[in-house]
Formats: C-alpha cells, sequence, structure tokens
C-alpha cells in the first residue's frame, strides 16, 4: 500500500475527528433519518463527511466516493473511497466514547485499506495487507487479535442484539458457548478484535459502508472476516469477524445449526 495513501487515509480520519469531537462534547442534537426504528443523523455527520469528500477530491479528484449521508460519487480509475463519518451515532448522542469514524479505500471494490479512529479514546486503528497498527497519543503500536480458537474462550460482541445482532436462538446458543458477551460497542468492538481484547463480532444489517473499513483491519491484525455462510459474500449485511479462522468457522458452524 502506497505510503501516500496510508498518510492521506489518517487526514481524513483527522479532519472528520475535527468536526465530530467538539459537537459531541456539546452534545450534538439529532435527527430522524426515518424508516422504521430510530435512525439518528446530526450535522456532525454531515459536516464530517462533507469535509472527507472535499480533501479527497482536491487531492485525488481521479478517485470515487460512497459515504453514508451523501450520493456515490464515480471515479475514474481503480480506488474508491468509503465513508462513514460516525459509527455508533446512538452512543454519540448518547454522550458515550465508543463512537468512530471509519474509512476504507477500495481497489477494484475490494478492501485495500481501512482506518477506524475513536477520536474521544485517541486511538486511531490502521490496516492493510502485511501491516496493522494503532496510534494512541501519538504512539505506534502493532496490532494482533488474541489467538482465540475455541468458542468456550471467546469474548463475544454484537452491537445491538435487538437491531443487528443474531437470530434470537442462534444468540442463545452463542450465550450458552462464549466466555463472556458485551454489547453496544459498533465498529469499536472490530476494533478491539483487532487489538486482541476481544474475539468474535457477529453482526447483521450493515451497509457497505458500514463494514468496508473493518475488513483490512481485522485481517491484517491476523483475524478473519466473512459471511454467516462461511464465505466473503456481504452483500447481505451479515459479517462474522474472529481472531482465528478456526473461531470463526466453529461461529458458522453454530450459527448454521
Amino acid at each position: 500500500m502506497d505510503a501516500q495513501l496510508i498518510d492521506f487515509a489518517r487526514d481524513l480520519a483527522a479532519a472528520a475527528r475535527a468536526r465530530t469531537l467538539p459537537r459531541w462534547r456539546n452534545s450534538c442534537p439529532a435527527e430522524d433519518k426515518g424508516g422504521g426504528a430510530f435512525d439518528p443523523v446530526t450535522d456532525a455527520d454531515r459536516e464530517a463527511e462533507l469535509a472527507m469528500r472535499e480533501m479527497i477530491r482536491s487531492r485525488f479528484p481521479q478517485h470515487g466516493i460512497s459515504g453514508e449521508e451523501f450520493g456515490d460519487e464515480a471515479g475514474a480509475g481503480r480506488w474508491r473511497w468509503s465513508l462513514d463519518p460516525i459509527d455508533g451515532t446512538r452512543s454519540y448522542i448518547c454522550g458515550l466514547p465508543t463512537w468512530t469514524t471509519l474509512i476504507a479505500l477500495l481497489e477494484e471494490d475490494s478492501p485495500a485499506l481501512g482506518i477506524i479512529d475513536a477520536p474521544v479514546l485517541d486511538e486511531t486503528y490502521v490496516g492493510f495487507p502485511g501491516e496493522a497498527f494503532m496510534v494512541v497519543r501519538g504512539e505506534h503500536q502493532p496490532l494482533r487479535t488474541s489467538g482465540c480458537t475455541r468458542l468456550s474462550e471467546a469474548r463475544f460482541s454484537t452491537t445491538d442484539p435487538f437491531l443487528c445482532g443474531p437470530p434470537a436462538d442462534a444468540l442463545r446458543r452463542l450465550l450458552g458457548a462464549v466466555k463472556v458477551a458485551r454489547y453496544g460497542h459498533d465498529g469499536y468492538g472490530y476494533a478491539r478484535l483487532a487489538g486482541g481484547s476481544l474475539d468474535l463480532v457477529i453482526e447483521s444489517g450493515l451497509k457497505p459502508h458500514d463494514y468496508h473499513a473493518l475488513i483490512p483491519v481485522v485481517r491484517a491484525a491476523g483475524g478473519h472476516v466473512g459471511d454467516w455462510c462461511g464465505g466473503d459474500d456481504f452483500t447481505g449485511g451479515r459479517l462474522i469477524a474472529a481472531a482465528t479462522r478456526e473461531l470463526y468457522d466453529e461461529a458458522a458452524e453454530l450459527l448454521a445449526e
């Protein structure tokens, strides 16, 4: 991966952070996008995505752009940016600290570079083929998953078991099989999986901007990411991220029961 692209992706994260973090501290109000369950959006979401889009247009005008809040912009080559300015807007509007900004660079529609930025915690997770690292208060640290291979030893997370987790019967089986379960972390759960403190994340209902950035970070840290059927078709929005391929296979088998 070209160093200038990595540096630029981190610049995008910094620009988004400059728009989101002050508004979080000042309790930014939210609107409902509608369409069923409360789906919040804030001015911070929009301002951060607009800032990142403008930077991409200026620096790499040939690159495509897709994001959560605005329409797709076609590119002229093989590169496309995927942007989620605030992943975890519910946490954001509740004053909780684990919301993130997700940035991915896709090559021919395959995620090649991922950034998971946690502004409140001052943690930036970066992954691309051959390397994964985090930057914590300016200090670089390598990322590596835990190496957990068994459900019985796994620390499992899903953002919301009522909205985007496994079906109720599968969730009961998971809770009976894993060591511990935690909820509510959105993209930050995948960051901590890459960092070795979680072992398994399973979610459904994800859109491309929700998962594009997660895939290269987890994979570069030694983890495995796939769909619920043992493959890598994410178009249905159902994803398993695991510390190892062995753990992934056991989780996928349990979901299939």
